[in-house]
């Protein structure tokens, strides 16, 4: 059985059928890869959510040790005048504060 001859015109459709098709798969895996929500940008979002977790983990930590001092301040006379001390250089009648030249290395 042979094949018949085709004639120019279906073989040029046949062609640009076929590029069409290979044009049309190329774009789409672009498209996939470097798109608005390609493999590309996934990845970028998931290194930031990363970033974003860490930084998530930092500041619970943070807020917790903040409670903890709120909670002590609130129960604690002595640790309210600790840090009055501390901060805003408050001294008892008759104690004598002594200030010490700061080191001009550190």
């Amino acid at each position: 059985m042979t094949r018949e001859p085709l004639k120019d015109g279906a073989l040029f459709r046949r062609k640009a059928f076929r590029l069409g098709v290979a044009c049309f798969f190329l774009i789409m895996a672009v498209t996939l890869i470097f798109g608005q929500k390609g493999v590309m940008e996934i990845h970028r979002l998931r290194r930031t959510l990363g970033g974003l977790d860490v930084e998530i983990r930092d500041l619970e930590r943070r807020n917790a040790g903040l409670q903890a001092e709120i909670e002590e301040l609130e129960t604690n006379p002595r640790a309210v005048e600790k840090e009055a001390r501390r901060t805003l250089w408050l001294v008892k009648p008759g104690e004598k504060t002594i200030v010490l030249p700061r080191d001009r290395n550190r």
